[in-house]
């Protein structure tokens, strides 16, 4: 749902050593451990320049566990005679050291359709006359994915995006054409023995049946991505006629995987904190269903919550899509016990539960947005749940 064929155009050459911010020496307040991961995209409140991307970036580098990179291949690029490999090494892997750093985890998530329009294919394609069906236009997805599974060498890596809600949008040859690719590629990276955990996203209010029919599930999902280690969630509730954040079900992110013994990954999502339509919100409402987010991830032992940060929508962007609101992050969480420590002697943070293996987690919760950016923003929660 979110624009991910804005690329980031990070091309970095100095190292920032990430400052971890703790709890204390214990003297200050307890608190609840926070069992998820936080953290962010490199998208900038503008993206107008690659000093706004740095500056973003080290806004909240320093108080997260994580970061996520949410990305379309680079269609056009590739078509115009850029080999995958040098896509990668030029763009995406500048983005992935400055964050490795800075001591964050990675999630990458491959977007190879529209991703505001899953009926369609990538506009880039489109434009192009070209297709996912095209024999050699696989052949780019499977060398740019491989370049990123061989260069990024991400902690999870997503082949596709919203694969149910392609299926029930897309023409049945772009979704065979999805399978085909995205199982292709699986086994060259497994070849190479990385160490990635792969998954897929789907869309939760299509798996739901939102907002008329009946509970679809993802069995079909699981049978033609049988590779996958993790499951990607996409979830929109408001879009799904949701009219209130506490209506959604407790068990709605847990529900997805039952069956199987998949970790979840709640990588999209969001409130809109806006009327727009005939879809009613405000800051307060959104700010309420972060709390009712936090259940659900709970619900679903998530450990980690990504964030997209835009100051103003893309072009192609509704505006009843653009998520939350830096007042709505912010309130909702202040002065809850899970926040008490930032009350102790330095001020800022403290310690989660390790949520990835080998990997020291120290970090702060939502309200730090409040110091970190300083214009008001607006926010697409991204989630994950390992």
């Amino acid at each position: 749902m979110c624009d991910v064929r804005t690329r980031t155009f990070l091309l970095v050459t100095a190292a920032c050593v990430g400052l971890w911010w703790g709890c204390g020496d214990g003297s200050g307040p307890t608190s609840k451990p926070r069992t998820f991961l936080m953290g962010f995209s490199a998208i900038p409140p503008r993206v107008d320049s690659t000093a706004g991307v740095i500056a973003a970036i080290n806004n909240w580098a320093p108080h997260a566990d994580a970061a996520i990179m949410h990305v379309s291949p680079p269609w056009a690029a590739m078509l115009g005679g850029a080999t995958p490999d040098s896509a990668v090494r030029t763009v995406e892997l500048p983005l992935a050291n400055y964050y490795r750093t800075k001591g964050l985890a990675i999630v990458f998530t491959v977007d190879a359709t529209d991703g505001l329009n899953r009926a369609a294919e990538a506009p880039e394609l489109v434009s192009a006359g070209r297709s996912i069906t095209d024999t050699m236009v696989q052949r780019l997805y499977r060398d740019w994915v491989l370049a990123v599974a061989t260069r990024i060498r991400p902690d999870y890596l997503g082949l596709a995006a919203e694969t149910n809600l392609i299926r029930q949008l897309a023409p049945d040859s772009v979704y065979q054409a999805l399978v085909t690719m995205a199982n292709a590629v699986v086994a060259q990276i497994r070849l190479r023995r990385f160490s990635s955990k792969l998954f897929v996203s789907v869309q939760v209010e299509t798996a739901w049946g939102r907002p008329n029919g009946p509970y679809q599930g993802i069995a079909q999902d699981l049978a033609d991505f049988p590779f996958v280690e993790a499951l990607g969630l996409s979830s929109y509730p408001y879009l799904g006629g949701f009219a209130d954040p506490e209506s959604i079900p407790l068990d709605y992110y847990s529900r997805i995987p039952q069956g199987t013994t998949l970790p979840v990954l709640v990588v999209e999502g969001g409130w809109t904190s806006v009327s727009v339509g005939g879809v009613m919100s405000s800051p307060a409402e959104e700010a309420r269903y972060i709390t009712r987010q936090e259940q659900l991830l709970d619900s679903a032992r998530a450990r980690g919550v990504f964030q997209h940060v835009l100051r103003s929508r893309p072009a192609r962007l509704p505006a009843a899509a653009t998520g939350f609101d830096l007042a709505a992050v912010h309130a909702p969480r202040v002065g809850r016990q899970r926040d008490a420590c930032e009350a102790g002697p330095r001020g800022v943070g403290r310690r989660v539960q390790p949520a990835l293996p080998g990997i020291a987690i120290e970090s702060q919760s939502a309200p730090m947005l409040n110091a970190a950016l300083s214009a008001p923003v607006t926010l697409s929660a991204l989630a994950l749940s390992v």
